[in-house]
């Protein structure tokens, strides 16, 4: 059985080393030096990214269980720190990156197909999609694709009716994407539901949620203010304007950094709202 498990050096860089059913709670092996990303959290209480070296790492696959294998524990990890079911995660990933052979995933790492938006001002990609040379986000490391998907669907405020589904109704998730816009297609829910269905994907959403680890969502639209970052924002700037610490905006929104985009949506507490 090949063996693939994500795992994070001290050099935050990737090395293989599980099962295909294996979830990221079992135990270190004890014989091995290599530290795996569940040994290790950032101080936001995360999983550590690896670090941005400016060189485009990709992880070649060769078919949709290579593809599960490899992505699997970052897909749990990220139900954990954002709520999305590793399920979803993953059958967006499989169909979005044509299990990671697409063209546009094979030249940007772009494993969700998100377009740049306005204020995207990150790496690109040109790539013909609805319309000829359409941009295309691009990323050096694919977990920097998994995390900005991640943040992509909590930072905007069409997807919240999602976060008040259970963490188990895939199929609950998979209309619910369709509907908030995130595909044209008429067929994607049924095309999600088919690949966690065949590939029992739901399984990686049970093994995160009987471990009874807590799962964060997303607040309901009636618990906070939504505010669209302008030119010229930063958090501090934001913060001193809504009365808010900059550190509660950025628990609240889930980011990593105070790094903002022009068109980025942030949560903001009402009872912090002038």
């Amino acid at each position: 059985m090949r063996i693939f498990v994500l795992s994070v050096l001290l050099g935050l860089s990737i090395v293989s080393c599980g099962t295909r059913k294996r979830t990221t709670y079992s135990k270190k092996d004890s014989k091995s030096t290599v530290t795996t990303v569940a040994d290790r959290k950032a101080k936001d209480g995360l999983y550590p990214m690896p670090e941005d070296t400016g060189r485009f790492v990709k992880f070649p696959v060769a078919s949709i269980q290579d593809y599960i294998v490899t992505f699997a524990e970052i897909a749990q990890y990220e139900m954990k720190a954002y709520g999305i079911p590793a399920s979803i995660t993953l059958a967006q990933g499989i169909l979005e990156s044509g299990f990671g052979k697409g063209e546009l995933t094979l030249k940007s790492n772009n494993h969700f197909g998100i377009k740049c938006h306005t204020g995207w001002d990150g790496p690109y990609a040109l790539h013909d999609d609805d319309a000829k040379g359409e941009c295309f986000r691009k990323y050096n490391h694919p977990m920097y694709s998994f995390r900005d998907h991640s943040i992509f669907l909590t930072s905007r405020s069409r997807y919240q009716a999602l976060f008040r589904l259970r963490q188990d109704d895939y199929k609950g998730w998979a209309h619910g994407l369709k509907s908030a816009g995130y595909a044209t297609d008429k067929r994607y829910p049924s095309k999600l539901i088919s690949f966690i269905e065949r590939y029992e994907l739901y399984e990686y959403d049970k093994a995160v949620l009987k471990k009874n680890y807590i799962v964060k969502t997303a607040p309901s639209p009636s618990n906070f203010k939504v505010y669209v970052v302008q030119e010229g924002d930063t958090l501090y700037s934001i913060s001193r304007r809504y009365l808010v610490p900059v550190d509660e905006l950025k628990k609240l929104n889930r980011l990593n950094d105070s790094i903002i985009s022009i068109g980025q949506e942030l949560r903001i507490q009402p009872n912090n709202i002038k």
